[in-house]
């Protein structure tokens, strides 16, 4: 038997951007994506904690040590510039690996760094 669970989270994240006109995607800092292993293009989803707004998108990586979370295309609707979100990705485990499993938290702040370490 398998199982999903969460494999990672960026908790808190503020929206820094949002452009329309672009193929769609969610742009992440590139160290934040490597904190918790968010794969570039890997599926996420994203819920927005201000409006409860919940999306699934991928991940592109956005320019490094900027902070950026970026809102591109479709995605545009589902918040604004300063936004709250919490961006997710999941895991396929089987019973021997769940026994071990912990999943990677970042809690941000405001600025999108993170608050304290790994949880």
């Amino acid at each position: 038997m398998q199982s999903i669970l969460l494999k990672s989270k960026l908790h808190m994240a503020r929206v820094t951007e949002s452009e329309l006109e672009y193929e769609g995607s969610l742009s992440i800092d590139p160290d934040l994506m490597e904190a918790v292993k968010i794969s570039p293009y890997e599926k996420i989803l994203v819920a927005n904690v201000d409006n409860g707004e919940r999306f699934e998108t991928y991940a592109i990586v956005g320019e490094r040590g900027s902070g950026v979370i970026g809102l591109n295309g479709a995605t545009t609707y589902k918040g604004d510039v300063g936004d709250r979100l919490i961006i997710f990705t999941f895991c396929v485990l089987d019973e021997e690996e769940l026994k071990s499993h912990h999943p990677l938290v970042l809690v941000l702040d405001e600025k999108n760094q993170p608050k304290g370490g790994l949880r």
